[in-house]
């Protein structure tokens, strides 16, 4: 767990592995291709290393966006079953006009503001889900994030 406690200011994520090696070192094998693929007057095996460095880079792009997903639908899942819970019933009917984005701003909320928010959500006050987080007061942390 995190020695800093986490905030609006500080809650995002960075994966090193994602984020200072594959990534980076999959954009530098690219570029590399491409000028090896220039400077070589297009021979067949620098187009296919070009091939294969754009592949690496869809893939590993690929795996951040799927895993980012997937955990966007837990997310949502999770908010539209902790909402039911704490929004009185008129507020509950209306779960399904919140969009991803605001239930993953919400999710940072505690379960006494959730119904003061998502009534502002619903008049819309707070349309993206940077609006909905920096809105939050009681924040409740989420250290498992991909």
């Amino acid at each position: 767990m995190p020695t800093t406690p986490q905030s609006f200011q500080n809650h995002a994520m960075y994966q090193p592995s994602w984020h200072y090696w594959a990534l980076p070192t999959a954009f530098i094998y690219l570029v590399y291709c491409l000028v090896a693929l220039v400077r070589g007057g297009f021979a067949t095996h620098e187009v296919f290393d070009l091939i294969g460095a754009v592949s690496l880079m869809a893939g590993i792009w690929a795996s951040r966006i799927m895993a980012l997903s997937i955990q966007d639908r837990v997310i949502r899942l999770e908010m539209r079953l902790r909402l039911r819970e704490v929004l009185p019933a008129p507020l509950a009917a209306r779960i399904p006009e919140l969009t991803k984005g605001q239930l993953v701003g919400l999710r940072f909320a505690s379960d006494a503001e959730l119904p003061g928010l998502v009534e502002r959500v619903l008049r819309g006050e707070l349309v993206r889900a940077k609006d909905v987080k920096a809105a939050v007061k009681d924040w409740q942390p989420d250290y498992l994030r991909a």
